[in-house]
């Protein structure tokens, strides 16, 4: 059970390379208690030892679920006892060949585009219950190539750049999308750009990142302690301040890829 006078946050992808910074910065803020969401326990427990030994926070746990599954976050969701004042999501992933998921949905459509969603919205009671809360979707600059009509690369030859590219624009998209349903609630939902560390996933797209993982944190860190965005949703950060969003003005996509993804809740 959570600290009552802590805030509480939810960091997925936390053992990846930008996850784990953003969880150590917000580790070194004053009465925060941070969670870990990863998927492989060992690793997770590497990661809070760390964090726990770099900023002296005891406040530190670790929650298991594969992000790329439904049935996984709604079980983690339906588990979670006290308050939600933050969730970031950040896990991504970008195989260099085509992969899919026990249900049969390409693995990175799944893990980046629909386990953000899955996370927002099964997490969405305990954000209620917690606001005013914030989402933060750790999307990127790197965003384009989006197809409604091939999602999962069924019909284009699959390469993992554009896949990415298009996981990155569906991910600001449904922020707008998301940000307009849970206003009413009190929740804030804003995306942004991180930094560009070294990591598994930009070497795996042909980068070899240029910025410490600190650095790169930056920006969901100051969105997730709401120091940038206090009072405003459906945004997109870069470098620490709001940037325009080329994609948030289609509605009708936007509305289309929100429709396609609730689609998959049954799945």
């Amino acid at each position: 059970m959570a600290d009552s006078d802590k805030t509480v946050v939810l960091v997925s992808g936390a053992t990846g390379v930008i996850g784990h910074a953003i969880a150590r910065e917000l580790a070194a803020t004053p009465s925060y208690e941070i969670v870990l969401l990863a998927r492989d326990p060992s690793r997770a427990k590497k990661a809070v030892d760390a964090i726990r030994s770099e900023t002296g926070n005891e406040s530190l746990r670790f929650v298991l679920a594969d992000l790329c599954r439904h049935h996984s976050i709604q079980a983690l969701a339906d588990t979670w006892e006290g308050p939600l004042h933050v969730l970031v999501n950040d896990a991504g992933v970008a195989p260099r060949e085509r992969e899919v998921t026990p249900e049969n949905i390409e693995l990175t459509f799944a893990t980046n585009v629909l386990g953000y969603f899955w996370m927002t919205e099964a997490f969405r009671p305990h954000l209620e219950r917690s606001a005013p809360a914030r989402v933060v979707n750790v999307a990127s600059y790197w965003a384009g190539d989006l197809d409604l009509d091939d999602l999962e690369f069924r019909r284009r030859r699959y390469d993992n750049n554009a896949a990415y590219r298009q996981s990155k624009q569906a991910n600001r998209m449904l922020t707008v999308a998301l940000a307009e349903r849970l206003e009413k609630s009190g929740i804030t939902v804003n995306a942004c750009h991180p930094g560009d560390p070294s990591s598994v996933l930009s070497r795996n797209l042909g980068f070899g990142g240029s910025q410490a993982p600190q650095d790169a944190a930056r920006t969901p860190v100051l969105l997730a302690r709401g120091e940038v965005s206090a009072g405003v949703t459906g945004r997109y950060f870069e470098h620490g301040s709001e940037s325009r969003c080329r994609f948030a003005g289609d509605r009708d996509s936007i509305e289309r890829l929100y429709e396609i993804c609730l689609g998959y809740d049954r799945v």
